[in-house]
């Protein structure tokens, strides 16, 4: 579309109703769902940060183009900002010159009946003895009962009906800003955060106590629910038959927790479900994943206990849940150890060919590389999924002494676990050893309030009826006239449709049958 040569004052005002015009509504509408396609399809940071985290170190080369782009966090950019912000103003001023417009239409009365109404496409008449009076009449009564408005005019009758199809625009229309107030007010009033929980292990609603947190710009921490939860168990129930496509993938988790609203509250029970969220308060908890923790006790080179415990790992593939993590031994002597490796929840037994063949704990195996040095952490805070190699040493670095830490463990959720012959492996060079102790499940939860959602379902209902009103409201008109001609009186019925796809025609005969009753005489 060209710019006019205009000055500073028309220019803008041209770019106001270009601005304000349904096609540019309409644009901006496509835009933004167009623009919500890569917060779809990419891990968005302030959703599931692991998997962000994991997509930028499987996409090295496309991570600092997306993240100059805005692409991790798509719903927080400018650009998306503006398309969001601009449709909201482009809505506003489509609707209210609109609003103004139906509201004149609404209080005027119904246009007068043309002169001659056997001109118009749909007409009918009929000669009848009744006074005209007592025909008018009921034509009035007729079309009242038939939901028109009505006004008489002399020897006519003038009905409309179908003023609320404007109104179910409007509605759908100011519907649309109701759900993009909703959605502003739960990114501006709510939060969203996300932890991993072991099980038997606890969760209290602070900070502190989050994996990733984000929160809105009027939030504080006085906004947090105080409640806390206990994951008491976790059941999951696999797809075992080999002929279903989705062999070895989990289709039912459950996880039972025990929780207490409050430091006073009393303690209650609840079976955390997918889609199925627990409600504290204004809060809601949700169960978004899971996978396996494998407690590993890590011994320095002087035989001291460096570290020992649970250590989330993360799920890289859903058929068969092989899961990857890192384990820190910062507290070892002389050297700090890391391990940096893989879990296989079910060991295919091919010692060449490592693998799992099955998501549940069948044969459990972890193969790991071990690695001394410094693990950086003076620096500053890093990722506990990330192993910094910069100042570290891998044991057995050359191809023929590969060392790698292959261990089943000792246990397994707690039972012994009969089938494991080696669950500790010494370091070589007599950096320490390391021991699989045993290897328990974990559930992801995410953690929100969203104050605005009521808000946003509330218009998208009203969307939807406004819309239904807009497709199934059929405006329209309807005149009566009658007159004595040569000692009869003549009865002229006409309408005219005022959308497309109503049926005039067949209203036209209801009408006439209606007015003429027992008294017809001939129809002409």
């Amino acid at each position: 579309m060209a710019v006019p040569d205009l000055g500073f004052i028309e220019l803008m005002r041209w770019a106001w109703r270009q601005l304000t015009s349904m096609r540019t509504a309409l644009i901006l509408l496509l835009l933004l769902a167009l623009a919500a396609v890569p917060g779809s399809v990419i891990p968005q940071s302030d959703v599931d940060a692991m998997r962000a985290n994991n997509w930028k170190a499987d996409h090295p080369d496309l991570t600092p183009i997306y993240e100059k782009l805005g692409l991790f966090s798509v719903y927080d950019s400018v650009w998306f900002s503006a398309i969001y912000l601009l449709l909201m103003v482009s809505l506003v001023g489509c609707i209210l010159p609109r609003l103004r417009v139906y509201w004149r239409g609404f209080r005027a009365a119904p246009p007068k009946a043309p002169r001659n109404l056997t001109r118009l496409p749909e007409n009918a008449s009929y000669t009848t003895d009744e006074p005209v009076e007592e025909v008018l009449a009921r034509a009035e009564q007729v079309l009242r009962k038939r939901r028109f408005r009505v006004i008489a005019d002399g020897d006519a009758i003038s009905a409309e009906r179908g003023y609320l199809r404007e109104a179910g625009n409007l509605v759908f229309h100011a519907s649309l800003l109701v759900v993009l107030a909703g959605v502003a007010m739960g990114s501006l009033m709510g939060y969203q955060g996300g932890v991993i929980v072991g099980k038997g292990a606890s969760f209290s609603n602070n900070l502190t106590q989050y994996d990733d947190f984000k929160a809105g710009r009027m939030v504080g921490v006085d906004n947090l629910d105080p409640f806390t939860f206990t994951v008491d168990d976790f059941e999951v129930e696999w797809i075992d038959d080999p002929t279903n496509p989705r062999y070895g993938m989990a289709r039912k988790f459950v996880a039972p927790l025990t929780y207490r609203d409050g430091s006073d509250g009393e303690e209650k029970t609840y079976d955390l479900r997918v889609n199925h969220p627990l409600k504290i308060g204004s809060t809601d908890v949700f169960l978004i994943g899971h996978g396996y923790s494998p407690v590993i006790t890590i011994r320095d080179a002087e035989g001291n206990i460096a570290t020992s415990g649970p250590t989330p790992f993360l799920p890289e593939d859903q058929a068969t849940f092989t899961s990857f993590g890192v384990v820190k031994a910062p507290g070892a002597e002389p050297q700090q150890i890391g391990l940096e490796g893989l879990l296989y929840p079910t060991y295919s037994g091919d010692p060449n060919n490592l693998g799992s063949v099955f998501g549940a704990l069948g044969n459990p195996l972890i193969s790991m590389q071990a690695y001394v040095g410094d693990l950086g952490l003076a620096a500053g805070s890093q990722s506990v999924y990330v192993l910094n190699k910069t100042n570290m040493k891998l044991l057995g670095g050359t191809t023929k002494d590969l060392f790698r830490v292959d261990l089943c463990p000792a246990k397994i959720d707690g039972k012994e676990n009969a089938r494991c012959e080696n669950s500790t492996v010494q370091l070589p060079d007599g950096a320490g050893s390391v021991t699989f102790e045993d290897i328990t499940p974990w559930v992801r939860v995410q953690i929100s309030q969203t104050p605005g959602k009521m808000v946003a379902l509330g218009g998208m209902i009203a969307a939807l009826l406004g819309l239904l009103g807009s497709l199934f409201i059929r405006p329209r008109r309807m005149w009566v006239r009658v007159r004595e001609t040569d000692g009869s009186t003549v009865v002229e019925v006409a309408a005219l449709d005022r959308s497309s796809g109503g049926e005039v025609g067949e209203e036209i005969v209801e009408v006439v049958a209606a007015l003429k009753g027992e008294t017809v005489k001939e129809e002409l």
